[in-house]
């Protein structure tokens, strides 16, 4: 049995380009108790790698977190297949607003301690006792009213780019960092404020809500199927657009543009820009935004000493790397000091 990919991603895309079929980029999530995620693991990669699927899932005993691309063609076989699977029936599936067939080019399932790193030692709270789902209707109402506060449980490299009108955008690395900031910011209001939450899909948010509860709020409400839903029911009910800028998304395209706002800033000149890079030096591969010109200027490259390194010999770049460990600046996403107007 074949339970991993045999193609690199450059074998893969130009397999998709030859292929010349349209492929959809989807994601979902669903919290569920799950006895033993190996098995399940290797179920869903065998029925998914016979169905051209390709993607990023995460399954753990607390259930499973996937980030997707499957062809066009493949799609009501693909709904089929997770439909046999009970805690999977109907799940919902948030479907990219921007399509790329290039979005994704392994597949990869992995099984994780957390579907969702959290960070949380905390086993006292029901991860299914969540916050109470609102559509994007609902939500458009909801944080008009002077009672909400309405809280971005993503990231600051994700919020930098794009974020609801209004909205709390902690600035933090990581989704454990936030869970606690939020709380002690609100916690004169756990009783008098509605508590409103939003992220990428809806998975942190599910998690936060319950998290919330637990800890005493008591009106927790979260934007059902995040931002992807949200953008997908005002374009299809012509609601008004209370989200800024473009969404981040984990995958070859980094953002979704769901308005002309650009309400980032280059990170090395300071020029009005949204667009996230890796820097081209692979010993570095930081994370940050980067205008056209700056691009050209600098090679794509964050700094100049990645600019040098970069134009060396492959050969020579390799010989750089051996023994060495990834440079910390991979997981600071944009914090490095090299760069002169980051957040």
């Amino acid at each position: 049995m074949q339970l991993y990919n045999k193609l690199s991603a450059k074998e893969r895309a130009a397999l998709i380009e030859e292929a010349g079929k349209q492929r959809l980029t989807l994601s979902f999530y669903q919290y569920a108790n799950i006895g033993n995620p190996q098995i399940l693991r290797n179920h869903l990669f065998l029925a998914w790698d016979a169905l051209e699927v390709l993607g990023r899932i995460y399954i753990a005993n607390e259930g499973i977190n996937a980030q997707l691309s499957v062809p066009a063609e493949n799609f009501e076989a693909f709904k089929k297949h997770l439909d046999s699977i009970t805690f999977l029936e109907n799940v919902r599936l948030n479907v990219a607003v921007e399509q790329d067939d290039m979005s994704f080019l392994k597949l990869k399932v992995k099984v994780r301690h957390k579907i969702v790193a959290d960070g949380l030692n905390d086993d006292t709270f029901d991860v299914t006792n969540k916050g109470i789902h609102v559509d994007a209707e609902t939500f458009n109402a909801l944080i008009e009213d002077e009672n909400a506060v309405l809280v971005d449980m993503r990231n600051h490299y994700e919020s930098e780019i794009g974020h609801f009108k209004n909205a709390v955008t902690p600035d933090v690395d990581t989704f454990r960092d936030s869970l606690d900031i939020i709380e002690e910011q609100l916690a004169e209001h756990k009783e008098d404020k509605k508590l409103v939450m939003y992220c990428t899909g809806g998975i942190r948010c599910e998690k936060a809500s319950a998290y919330y509860k637990h800890k005493g709020f008591k009106n927790v409400y979260q934007l059902e199927g995040g931002i992807i839903e949200y953008t997908r029911q005002v374009n299809e009910k012509e609601l008004e657009n209370k989200f800024l800028g473009k969404n981040f998304v984990f995958d070859h395209r980094r953002a979704e543009k769901i308005s002309d706002d650009i309400i980032a800033n280059c990170h090395q000149c300071g020029e009005p820009c949204d667009t996230h890079v890796n820097c081209e030096n692979e010993a570095c591969h930081l994370l940050f935004i980067q205008c056209k010109n700056c691009a050209a200027e600098m090679n794509g490259c964050c700094s100049d000493e990645c600019k040098e390194i970069n134009a060396l010999p492959y050969e020579e770049q390799k010989a750089l790397r051996r023994g060495k460990h990834n440079s910390n600046k991979i997981f600071k996403k944009g914090r490095s000091e090299v760069l002169k107007f980051k957040k």
